[in-house]
């Protein structure tokens, strides 16, 4: 539900005073795996100037008095610290808005040794590869490359207070990943036997937010990069949760599998320029969007004040396996055949089998000629 630039700091109670003790060794490791959890999911990683701190807030039922500690998630055995919990005036709304559209064409290969996984491991395996270019991107700020050191609101106008207008300022991101390696860097080609492969293709909708004051170049980037592979891995995760649920049967191997990734919805935080988002496949109607986000957010939501970010079939996913190139694979279980969002998926059987020929048949070729002579 959390778009870049946004994460999960903690958790709370609401119990009363006297519970309170009673409780706290539960919330250390609610916190602890909560973010084993997340990590699990993640295709990015924190950086060292990140606060690895996490808050657990016992607020008592009868004095609303707020207890707030601490705990360090780099260390395993962390104990509680005690710290100040303070409200801020107008915090909601001091958030500048990142937005980026981002056309995907990631290719994951099938080889026959990982034929036994399933594949969302396989698919994760291969998003892994993708989000190294993410991570190696140029990002162009309304056209311009910035230095990442430089003040995102360089050149913006200020107020009579000397301060930006967070709510009216929307940034267009664009991404330019590298299509070929460095010429001082050497590469290797492998030629791999695969079983089938799997394409997602298609548009993605993110949108990153930064808090206003002082922000850098570089947070920007880093909040937009993180919401690109936090939604793609989202979307593939819930689509396989999806077949799953569903009990889609498998199809024959001359047969592809196309499904649809589910498209982003948003909805308004109410007093802040903030937008949480959700995931909406193309069965569901509006009215259960909407009464989704109401039990999760505990708060009215009009059908109205939903934002969707995409059309329903703006991407999809299609895939297939050639059981045969794998007869050595004794498991019983067979990969699930999953997915449902704005792209597509395509498996091409047998297509590493005909690459290797067709370069024993070159190197023979070759071979051949040269000796002749």
């Amino acid at each position: 539900m959390l778009p870049g630039g946004l994460l999960v700091l903690g958790v709370f109670i609401i119990t009363t005073l006297e519970m309170g003790n009673d409780f706290q060794n539960a919330l250390r490791r609610l916190v602890f795996a909560m973010e084993k959890s997340m990590n699990k999911r993640r295709l990015w990683n924190f950086t060292e100037e990140e606060i690895s701190e996490r808050v657990t807030l016992h607020i008592c039922s009868s004095t609303k008095k707020i207890f707030c500690r601490t705990y360090d998630i780099h260390d395993p055995k962390s104990s509680a610290k005690p710290a100040d919990w303070k409200y801020q005036n107008g915090l909601s709304t001091s958030w500048l808005s990142l937005e980026c559209t981002v056309h995907i064409n990631i290719h994951i290969p099938l080889s026959t040794t990982s034929v036994s996984y399933t594949l969302e491991k396989n698919t994760k395996n291969g998003l892994a590869r993708w989000a190294k270019q993410i991570e190696n991107g140029v990002y162009l700020i309304n056209g311009q490359v910035k230095d990442e050191d430089c003040d995102l609101l360089e050149g913006q106008k200020k107020s009579s207070r000397g301060n930006v207008q967070a709510t009216s300022h929307s940034f267009d991101v664009k991404v330019l990943t590298q299509l070929l390696l460095n010429s001082d860097r050497r590469s290797t080609a492998t030629v791999q036997i695969c079983s089938g492969s799997v394409n997602l293709k298609g548009a993605v909708k993110c949108r990153a937010y930064i808090h206003s004051n002082k922000p850098k170049v570089k947070d920007a980037v880093q909040a937009m990069k993180r919401d690109i592979l936090n939604t793609v891995a989202d979307r593939c995760e819930m689509l396989f949760e999806d077949l799953l649920l569903n009990e889609i049967p498998e199809k024959k191997d001359s047969e592809k599998e196309f499904h649809i990734l589910p498209h982003r919805v948003f909805v308004p935080i109410p007093g802040s320029s903030v937008m949480l988002c959700d995931y909406k496949f193309g069965d569901e109607s509006a009215e259960e969007m909407r009464d989704h986000f109401i039990e999760m957010l505990d708060h009215m939501i009009q059908i109205e004040d939903l934002e969707t970010a995409e059309e329903i079939n703006t991407a999809c996913m299609s895939y297939s396996v050639n059981t045969e190139a794998s007869l050595d694979n004794t498991d019983d279980e067979q990969p699930k055949q999953p997915m449902k969002t704005t792209m597509i998926l395509k498996i091409q059987q047998n297509i590493g089998v005909i690459a290797a020929v067709a370069v024993a048949v070159l190197a023979a070729g070759i071979s051949f000629h040269y000796f002749s002579d």
